[in-house]
């Protein structure tokens, strides 16, 4: 990719396994709450410590592509090369068969959602078009669907880079904390489903770490939110809608 000739670069993306994993699972620790890692295998092998750390900690590992490949226009026999060797790196790596998948960049390709079925997967969580989880589509099979929303995404509140895509602005923790519990309490009134998405090189920076710790303490002080991990509630979603849970 180049990327590896610039070592500053990839320092910024190396902050996250090394200093952003570890703060995140004490802020995780501190208030007994579970939380899920979508890894990619590359990030498995260069960094086994930190997923070490995820899955001893009680968390849930699941996938994210091997080098967080692009999957629109790919073939199926290509999509499917990055799902088996994600797979491999997460077996090897921490002894883990992911029930879950996201897709980078949250872009499916035409036939991941088949081959996630094909492959045992429970679940996925790469699409926008619901408020709560849901069976996914034809081809899908009892696949479960757990929605998300750039809303609720770090990296358009912290991501830049001069020269790379990315927001292109660094808002202030205070700020995105705000931002993110306007958009739970709205999905609380509705009985939906909220799914922060935090990168570690971005989210483990310590105002932004302490900002995510103030938001659970606000959730946790709800009382009648079910705080649980992407697999947790799709197993949930499924058993409910009579269809049984797979992988």
């Amino acid at each position: 990719t180049g990327y590896e000739r610039r070592p500053s670069l990839m320092s910024h993306q190396q902050y996250g396994p090394r200093v952003g994993v570890p703060r995140l699972l004490r802020v995780l620790e501190e208030r007994r709450v579970r939380a899920t890692f979508f890894i990619p295998g590359a990030t498995a092998d260069r960094h086994p410590e930190a997923v070490s750390a995820i899955v001893e900690a009680g968390h849930e590992v699941a996938h994210h592509g091997y080098l967080h490949e692009p999957l629109t226009g790919r073939s199926e026999a290509e999509e499917r090369a990055f799902l088996e060797r994600g797979l491999e790196a997460l077996d090897r790596v921490a002894g883990v068969r992911p029930a879950g998948y996201r897709a980078p960049w949250w872009e499916l390709g035409e036939h991941t959602l088949a081959l996630l079925h094909e492959l045992g997967f429970a679940y996925d969580s790469s699409m926008f078009d619901g408020d709560a989880p849901y069976l996914a589509g034809a081809g899908a099979g009892g696949l479960v669907e757990v929605p998300v929303s750039w809303a609720l995404d770090d990296w358009e509140r912290y991501a830049f880079w001069p020269d790379l895509t990315g927001s292109g602005v660094i808002a202030r923790p205070s700020e995105v904390l705000e931002a993110w519990w306007e958009e739970i309490e709205a999905l609380v009134e509705v009985g939906g489903c909220a799914v922060p998405t935090m990168h570690p090189f971005l989210s483990g920076r310590p105002s932004r770490a302490r900002a995510i710790g103030t938001l659970l303490d606000r959730i946790l002080e709800l009382g009648d939110v079910w705080v649980a991990t992407c697999g947790e509630i799709a197993a949930h979603t499924a058993q409910r809608l009579g269809q049984g849970s797979r992988g």
